[in-house]
């Protein structure tokens, strides 16, 4: 255990490398999110500015190995702020 820099610990601080939640627990807990809990979650996240990978159906139908691939949501969607404030066409 390492001895902390500063702070208040007069001990040794953990190093976070140990869960204190049970392996089974967290499965369980990540199975029981629909679907569309998950896709609500990524979406929310695409718009706060973050960048989550979605999962979709490989468009290339040759790569039978890879039915589905995994891309970034702005690669999919292109960023929030051009999907809000997009390009103005001049005349």
């Amino acid at each position: 255990m390492a001895k902390a820099k500063g702070g208040k610990s007069k001990g040794n601080v953990s190093q976070g490398i140990h869960s204190n939640v049970a392996r089974d627990t967290l499965k369980r807990m990540k199975q029981s999110r629909s679907a569309a809990d998950k896709q609500l979650n990524k979406t929310r996240a695409y718009w706060a500015g973050k960048n989550p990978w979605i999962t979709m159906a490989n468009p290339n139908h040759e790569e039978t190995n890879k039915r589905f691939i995994r891309v970034k949501a702005n690669t999919l969607w292109g960023t929030p702020k051009e999907r809000l404030n997009p390009p103005k066409k001049k005349t």
